[in-house]
């Protein structure tokens, strides 16, 4: 299906600005995005006849195959105009995308582009902690604690990463009622102070938290939507892949790769790729070798906050000036300790001792 896309990219009708001959077809296939996710896919474009042309391409190529666009799932739609019955903006994996129009002092093309939680999705999750409150009736508040926060948890971290803030209020104040109601129900005799008393506690100036009241105890508590922090996503660069052999690249936007020590991706990620000593990024080809801010001689502890990721040319600076060339051990050699260097062999990185 992609091919058939690229393909069509290739042969649309776009001019230069000045109107003197077409685009390269390089940035036709640009114009033209494709994105997509097992059998959900999304085709954006400017001009309404390419998007309509691309839904009887792929329609095509799926009747090949005895298969069809669901028309219930296929939308044709603007992501700041409102286009036919069609409200702006579109649902994709769960995610709302639409643009809002905002004055020239937000944005100089007039628009801002806001992706967040799909009302669908919202409503989803909400029945599914309803229906578990509801199940809960008579069980522990623990058993109840032990069983939402799982959800909440795995759904927040899931939105982390756009707008999402605001619905996790919304969010956090609709479970609040439901355990509210459930609360009442376990205890129609008594007050609302006393209910409230029993089941919310204030936590570390964190008020209205609902946990177990255990005194001089860590508490087990529910939590909070609003409390998960939003990371925002870092485009992946041009073409890249984790399957590309860039360890360097990978390693310090993830913090994480099985091809390199975990030291050295920890450190690759806090330092931002950066040595710590020149300033400059980290190539593929560099020998990086794990240094000592305030060297074991002098008190120095072997502590992520006492490391550091340098050139192994900067290290040699670096040792030369520190006062660390045997400094505690007795000796007079004016040599460095032998460090630990990491070299590439074959298609493994090896952590050595010089």
């Amino acid at each position: 299906m992609e091919n058939r896309i690229q393909e069509f990219a290739k042969t649309l009708d776009m001019k230069k600005s000045k109107g003197k001959g077409q685009l390269s077809w390089q940035v036709k296939c640009k114009s033209l995005n494709l994105i997509r996710y097992a059998d959900d896919f999304v085709i954006l474009h400017q001009d309404i006849t390419v998007v309509q042309r691309c839904r009887e391409i792929i329609s095509e190529w799926l009747h090949s195959m005895g298969l069809e666009l669901k028309p219930s799932k296929t939308r044709l739609t603007h992501t700041l105009n409102r286009y036919g019955e069609q409200k702006p903006g579109f649902d994709f994996l769960g995610f709302n995308i639409r643009q809002w129009a905002v004055g020239k002092t937000h944005s100089k093309q007039g628009f801002k582009t806001l992706i967040t939680p799909s009302q669908q999705k919202c409503s989803v999750h909400y029945d599914q902690i309803a229906s578990i409150i509801d199940a809960h009736r008579a069980a522990p508040q623990s058993a109840l604690i032990s069983r939402l926060n799982p959800i909440i948890r795995g759904w927040s971290n899931y939105y982390a990463t756009v707008v999402s803030k605001e619905i996790y209020s919304q969010m956090d104040y609709l479970v609040y009622q439901k355990l509210r109601a459930w609360a009442k129900h376990r205890h129609p005799k008594k007050n609302a102070y006393w209910v409230s008393k029993k089941y919310w506690q204030s936590i570390n100036g964190d008020n209205w938290v609902f946990a177990i009241n255990s005194e001089g105890k860590s508490s087990l508590r529910l939590l909070k939507h609003d409390h998960t922090p939003i990371v925002r996503h870092s485009k992946v660069r041009g073409s890249s892949s984790p399957y590309d052999g860039n360890l360097v690249y990978w390693s310090t936007r993830m913090g994480n790769n099985p091809q390199l020590p975990p030291q050295v991706t920890k450190l690759l990620k806090k330092q931002l790729g950066k040595c710590a000593h020149c300033g400059l990024f980290f190539r593929e080809n560099d020998v990086m070798e794990v240094d000592h801010r305030i060297p074991k001689s002098l008190g120095g502890k072997n502590s992520y906050d006492n490391l550091q990721l340098l050139h192994r040319h900067c290290h040699d600076t670096k040792t030369v000036h520190d006062g660390s060339n045997g400094a505690k051990s007795g000796c007079n050699s004016a040599k460095p300790k032998p460090t630990k260097r990491l070299e590439k062999v074959v298609d493994k990185w090896v952590m050595r001792y010089a």
